[in-house]
């Protein structure tokens, strides 16, 4: 299919809105805007840790996903209705807690835990990527929050982490998809990185011919030019 976007250059991203301390109860939230996806962030702190680390003297970090029943065009039944979660949910919310392990020093965290909630409340392709993005601000409001109360005595936070998407349609590249841009790609790739351009984890797959090598590098490279965008306004809403 003849695909031609719109409103933006192909190497162009989609508006990026944060906004932190979004819920008045959770101890670090954000919602975050990916043009016209956007999904609620919050990070609540348990004084405990899963059985499997009791004694151990370090935390923990794990995430919840979940899309609200009119996120997207068509109600989707909720999930608990059905007596247990979908495969997608289970990898996306797997996903990010793994992203967000990867840039904490969980033995600095003492015997507790980050339980990170992202709720698509409106949905238009690069949820996961949206989540992350957000979550990581959740995240570090929760660790300051630790900070603040004198629970902690010094962050353990390493990195940032974003996280964009990529994808080929019509033999051209294109970051940041929408939902009918990534309903056409044929390539679709998700990418998150590490403020100092460390890989966290690549999510790449073709839906018709291998990705060539030059194409991979060539969205790996759009990537990184344009994740910078969020790292930055990840910053400023945090002013750090």
């Amino acid at each position: 299919m003849d695909f031609k976007r719109l409103d933006r250059k192909s190497y162009e991203i989609r508006e990026i809105i944060f906004k932190n301390n979004f819920s008045p109860y959770a101890e670090g939230s954000c919602l975050v805007k990916f043009g016209n996806t956007h999904v609620i962030c919050t990070a609540s702190i348990e004084e405990r840790v899963p059985i499997w680390l009791k004694g151990k003297q370090k935390g923990w970090v794990t995430a919840e996903y979940g899309m609200l029943p009119r996120s997207t065009h068509t109600r989707v039944d909720r999930e608990i209705s059905k007596g247990k979660i979908s495969g997608r949910t289970q990898e996306i919310q797997r996903l990010i807690g793994r992203s967000l392990r990867s840039v904490i020093n969980l033995n600095e965290l003492g015997e507790r835990q980050l339980k990170i909630d992202c709720d698509v409340i409106q949905a238009d392709g690069g949820t996961r990527t949206a989540s992350i993005s957000g979550a990581w601000i959740a995240m570090y409001d929760a660790i300051k929050y630790l900070l603040l109360k004198g629970k902690i005595t010094r962050n353990p936070i390493t990195h940032q982490i974003a996280a964009i998407s990529c994808g080929i349609l019509n033999d051209e590249i294109h970051i940041d998809l929408d939902y009918q841009e990534d309903s056409s790609a044929t390539v679709d790739g998700n990418f998150i990185l590490t403020d100092n351009k460390e890989i966290v984890e690549i999510q790449s797959s073709s839906e018709q011919n291998p990705i060539s090598k030059s194409n991979f590098l060539k969205m790996y490279d759009l990537v990184e030019n344009n994740i910078d965008i969020i790292f930055k306004k990840q910053r400023d809403i945090l002013s750090i």
